[in-house]
């Protein structure tokens, strides 16, 4: 069973550069490779909002990377010593190798 919509008219917000959207992907792929070749590695990293972060990488897909942080002493954590912090790709400024 399909459900029918009215048609209505469609007013596009936003449509994206072709060719910004060329050189977000080759900044996309390029950042992924750098953090997929670097899985289990600790880092320092820093997004475009200025915000700093260290961890170790545990995976990065297509869109993300995932930092197990860990809090710092004093600091209560609900799950336990650390999380996994998903930062998206597009977001960073800074990746730092730390050991």
């Amino acid at each position: 069973m399909s459900i029918q919509y009215p048609t209505t008219h469609q007013q596009v917000l936003y449509h994206a550069d072709p060719n910004a959207v060329r050189t977000l992907r080759s900044i996309r792929d390029r950042i992924h490779h750098i953090c997929n070749t670097h899985v289990n590695r600790l880092v320092r990293v820093q997004t475009m909002d200025g915000h700093v972060y260290q961890g170790v990488i545990v995976n990065c897909d297509s869109g993300h990377v995932y930092l197990r942080v860990s809090h710092p002493p004093g600091h209560r954590a609900f799950f336990g010593p650390s999380d996994i912090l998903t930062l998206v790709l597009f977001e960073l400024l800074v990746i730092v190798l730390l050991a």
